[in-house]
């Protein structure tokens, strides 16, 4: 398929080539990779907020320390402001899910979810047909804890010295991991975003979304 074309790598891109090239990759999550809709958006759109980390630590989630992706491993957050300002654009994406992967008992099962493996796939195909494309520097973000989706009941390798990740190739660290208020942002670029949890009864939400985030340049 198509990013597994090389392009030579280049000092600089053209903002016109770079444009195309974004269209191009939004195109691609939503024909071809089965995304619902993506946008490219300036990264001075990525909103990181402490207070999304917090959510990670109190009350603690289930997977706080468990992998190398979330809190307290996850970098810290001026370093992803300071990374975030180095890149100009990036390529949004939404996947429409049904509500009752999100809501109800899936929150206490916390698990694997159709939904969320799939945002890792779309992201991952993104960031490597760019980097095919001479892009070598972009950099993806998934939804929901990697252990979750690839190594439930099974122990992080890449926390043990020496060890890489099990599924480097597939496995991203979510949004929210690196601090980016997802919700924020989606509204802010035109898409509908419920609150979804434990009490919340699939019949009354309208839609539910993952999310995820490729900076390109």
């Amino acid at each position: 398929m198509r990013w597994f074309v090389a392009r030579k790598i280049r000092e600089k891109v053209d903002t016109k080539e770079l444009l195309v090239d974004l269209e191009t990759y939004r195109q691609l999550a939503v024909d071809k990779l089965g995304a619902s809709d993506a946008k490219i958006i300036s990264t001075d759109r990525v909103v990181i907020d402490e207070r999304v980390r917090m959510k990670c630590s109190y009350p603690k989630c289930m997977f706080y320390g468990t992998n190398a992706h979330c809190p307290p491993h996850a970098m810290d957050l001026d370093a992803v402001r300071k990374i975030i300002g180095m890149y100009h654009y990036g390529i949004f994406t939404r996947l429409e899910v049904p509500p009752q992967e999100f809501s109800g008992p899936a929150v206490a099962r916390n698990g694997t979810t159709p939904g969320l493996l799939k945002t890792h796939q779309i992201v991952t195909k993104l960031e490597s047909a760019a980097f095919y494309d001479g892009y070598h520097l972009a950099l993806g973000f998934a939804c929901g804890s990697c252990k979750s989706v690839f190594c439930p009941g099974q122990p992080c390798s890449a926390l043990v010295t020496g060890n890489a990740c099990r599924h480097s190739g597939k496995a991203r660290g979510s949004m929210e991991c690196a601090g980016m208020d997802v919700f924020t942002m989606a509204s802010s670029v035109g898409w509908d975003v419920y609150p979804i949890g434990g009490s919340t009864s699939p019949a009354d939400v309208p839609c539910a979304s993952s999310f995820g985030l490729v900076l390109i340049h």
